[in-house]
């Protein structure tokens, strides 16, 4: 009995003499830093910046960056969207003008919110101010979406969603499907905007990368007006579809 006794002792002092070792082999020295330290960035994207002729023989300038700051965690983002045709005699149209706080909620996804405004750059324009919410990130299969509510001072309530997916061709060459629906629960006369989904844009371009940095493309979409926005614009002798073509870059800094 003696000797079992001694056995257990010594295999609990063996036991107990190893934990200490290991755990005094892998503490660090005091003067090591973290493996992992969180710091803040930022970024400005053009992920459009392009010239369109359509065809009904319209040059349009379009602008489409996005830019934030902040670390892996909370950020602030800023999204700016719009264009200007050329030679109409009309002022530039910003489709969105957006500045939201953004909190990553999973691995590929940001919860974001904040303050917008839409319309047209003149003195006397009624620009629309709303505020939204936005889910920002990637859906499975590598789709990069933002995904926005908008409500605005009069209580009106819009949507719009945007969809990319990148196709590798080389190791510097990508084809970018693009998709845009817009839409609204209810709608605004006061910024002539039918109820229902407004309209949808298809788009396609092709892009080579010369840098990281910087990548020029050509590309074409194909856009039309839906439901009652469709309506609207057949009572309004206007055309309901647009194709064009485009040339363009991608660059961010």
């Amino acid at each position: 009995m003696k000797s079992v006794n001694t056995i257990i002792l010594s295999l609990i002092a063996t036991s107990v003499s190893t934990l200490l070792s290991n755990a005094h082999a892998q503490e660090p020295p005091a003067d090591w830093p973290e493996p992992v330290v969180e710091y803040y960035t930022g970024k400005i994207l053009f992920d459009r910046l392009e010239y369109t002729r359509t065809n009904n023989e319209e040059n349009i300038g379009v602008w489409d960056m996005v830019s934030w700051y902040g670390g892996d965690t909370f950020r602030v983002y800023f999204k700016s969207e719009g264009e200007n045709k050329q030679d109409d005699g009309e002022p530039t149209d910003i489709e969105r003008a957006e500045l939201v706080a953004s909190k990553l909620i999973s691995p590929y996804w940001d919860l974001q919110a904040g303050l917008g405004t839409r319309g047209t750059l003149t003195s006397g324009s009624n620009m629309e101010n709303y505020a939204v919410i936005s889910l920002y990130g990637l859906a499975p299969y590598q789709f990069e979406m933002d995904n926005s509510l908008m409500i605005n001072e009069d209580g009106d309530i819009s949507f719009a969603v945007e969809a990319e997916y990148e196709i590798r061709v080389t190791q510097t060459s990508y084809l970018q499907p693009r998709l845009a629906i817009s839409g609204s629960l209810s709608g605004s006369k006061r910024f002539d905007r039918q109820s229902g989904f407004n309209s949808i844009r298809l788009g396609l371009r092709y892009r080579y990368e010369f840098s990281r940095e910087f990548a020029p493309y050509v590309g074409m979409y194909w856009s039309r007006s839906l439901g009652n926005s469709a309506d609207v614009a057949k009572i309004n002798g206007e055309k309901s579809s647009e194709t064009g073509l485009v040339l363009g870059a991608r660059f961010w800094f």
